[in-house]
């Protein structure tokens, strides 16, 4: 039998990419179970996936575009709401349930060692499904109205990826490690949640926004995946580097604050979860 030893990591080393890749398997089981229990026993199934996004852009289209007038720019309001969604469906969704990954796995926490970092991580690529079968409902939808993205998508879509997908782990690594001792983190997450809807620019465009405030926003990197995207769709897109660099070096932030927390507080989930 091979003998395996565990010690732990070095301080400096926030992530342990050669463990987990031995427990690799133990990662796609994770993740796929996580599929199978959103979707097992739901009478849309994958119809839900489209269902939110779809019903929010109505209700904004109607209560935001043709009742309180918000511009939209170049794009139909309806195409301009749907892009913000996309997107934050993807953060909103995986952020919620990756920062509770920890305490809805606590009974395997305590039997068995294994990397604890691949639990947000499998609940992320889980949103990442969904979030795939959106975009190309996004573009379909784009498509119909003559709205085509440009070829600067090819640059675009992979980076707002990335950046999103930073920011949410960032953010859940550091609050999956603050719900194992403090609870009360799962009541707080879904109001903050709802704080950080209204500072991204969803139902309204950056460019009602003050300059200065524009940039305290970009410190949110939702903002820049948003406002970035739309200019994809539009035919003479002007991208704002500034703004993309500040989302980019916070996403890196969010990233390093958590994995750092995620790291130091790694070693005592067993005791308290």
């Amino acid at each position: 039998m091979k003998e395996i030893i565990i010690r732990p990591k070095p301080k400096w080393q926030l992530v342990d990419f050669e463990e987990i890749w031995r427990y690799r398997e133990l990662f796609y089981i994770f993740t796929w179970r996580d599929i199978k229990i959103r979707y097992r026993q739901t009478v849309l199934g994958i119809v839900y996936v489209v269902f939110q996004p779809v019903v929010n852009m109505i209700i904004f289209t109607v209560f935001f575009g043709n009742l309180a007038k918000i511009p939209s720019g170049n794009l139909p309001y309806a195409l301009f709401v749907l892009i913000g969604l996309v997107f934050w469906n993807f953060f909103s969704g995986a952020l919620a349930r990756a920062s509770d990954s920890m305490v809805s796995n606590e009974s395997m926490i305590k039997k068995v060692y294994f990397p604890k970092i691949i639990l947000p991580l499998s609940a992320i690529i889980t949103f990442l499904f969904d979030f795939v079968i959106n975009f190309l409902l996004l573009v379909i939808f784009a498509a119909v109205l003559g709205h085509l993205p440009s070829l600067w998508i090819l640059v675009v879509l992979p980076l707002a990826i990335l950046v999103t997908g930073c920011t949410i782990a960032g953010v859940s690594f550091l609050l999956s490690s603050l719900n194992v001792k403090y609870r009360d983190v799962r009541n707080v997450l879904p109001f903050l949640i709802q704080v950080i809807l209204f500072l991204t620019p969803i139902i309204y465009p950056l460019s009602i926004v003050s300059d200065r405030n524009k940039y305290i926003m970009a410190l949110n990197p939702m903002t820049s995946v948003v406002e970035t995207m739309r200019m994809v769709f539009q035919k003479n897109p002007v991208f704002n580097p500034i703004l993309i660099l500040i989302s980019v070096f916070s996403a890196l932030f969010f990233l390093y604050l958590g994995l750092w927390y995620f790291q130091k507080t790694e070693r005592y989930f067993a005791d308290i979860v």
